[in-house]
């Protein structure tokens, strides 16, 4: 007679184990990862509390923005923003804007062909032509403030809007150049060889198929371009006294010698951030495609 033994997986089967340490593993990685999100989240929450302060105070009396401690619960208000255009922002804007776009524009048309003759044609010394271009952003602005205010006094071009055009086109071309030339570089030589054989022409192939190409890079470039140029202080703050002042002055007009106005200053604030926090939203997806070109070769 013969007896068949039945062996049972017990508690301690090889199994078994494996499934509760597969388990264990998951439920610690999930709380490792609910526990980076938060961090996240909490870090997030605190460099925009700052904004959000400015914000709100922009709504409140100069009462509440003063009183310690800070005042939570108020009657929002627009009077701030009221008399920061009663003082004349609208001139302010007008100078920035047209500085920062004309500038913008002129940077970008004399940086594309710099672009593509130093990354596509380069010639002898073209290295030595680039360290020249980022050299130049080397240089403290306060060592040539003087020697430019003397020129523009001479040539009768204080406090005028169109020498701010033409020193932040000076200021930022060879950023864009350093920046578009990486975009370029992106670019399959073999697409140009198919354009020099079916016999297009340079100006064809910079209009038809280098520009669309390139074109998150040419964003990504304009953007910077435009806040460093509608950022820029020194050069305003020097050059101009009154016709030609731009939005960076507005926010200082708002200190006077009564004090401080802590809601009048954020309100400005928030209307200077405004055009460029709105055109970083507007072209973010050309920036990001954009910045991503030239990072990974």
């Amino acid at each position: 007679m013969s007896t068949t033994a039945t062996t049972t997986a017990g508690p301690t089967s090889p199994t078994r184990g494996r499934g509760r340490s597969r388990r264990v593993r998951e439920g610690g990685s999930g709380l490792g990862s609910a526990a980076l999100t938060l961090f996240t989240w909490l870090l997030a929450i605190g460099f925009f509390m700052p904004v959000l302060w400015l914000v709100l105070t922009s709504f409140k009396q100069e009462s509440d923005a003063a009183s310690n401690p800070p005042t939570f619960f108020f009657r929002p208000t627009l009077d701030q923003y009221r008399a920061v255009f009663e003082a004349g922002a609208g001139g302010y804007f007008w100078n920035s804007l047209v500085a920062t776009v004309v500038s913008t524009v002129l940077v970008i048309l004399l940086a594309v062909p710099a672009a593509y003759a130093v990354s596509i044609r380069p010639v002898a010394k073209t290295k030595d032509v680039l360290f020249f271009f980022i050299s130049t952003k080397m240089l403290p602005v306060v060592a040539v403030i003087m020697p430019i205010y003397v020129v523009a006094g001479r040539l009768k071009v204080l406090d005028n809007v169109w020498t701010l055009v033409f020193l932040y086109t000076a200021m930022n071309l060879p950023l864009a150049v350093w920046m578009m030339r990486s975009f370029f570089q992106e670019v399959p030589r073999e697409v140009l060889e198919a354009a020099q054989i079916d016999g297009a022409s340079l100006l064809t192939t910079m209009r038809s198929i280098l520009i669309p190409m390139v074109a998150p890079g040419i964003a990504s470039t304009a953007l910077i371009c435009v806040i460093f140029a509608w950022n820029e202080f020194f050069f305003a703050l020097n050059l101009t006294a009154a016709d030609a002042a731009t939005v960076p002055l507005m926010l200082v007009s708002t200190m006077t010698s009564e004090g401080l106005y802590l809601a009048r200053l954020s309100a400005a604030s928030v209307l200077a951030s405004l055009p460029v926090v709105l055109a970083g939203w507007i072209a973010q997806k050309q920036l990001v495609r954009g910045l991503s070109m030239g990072a990974i070769k």
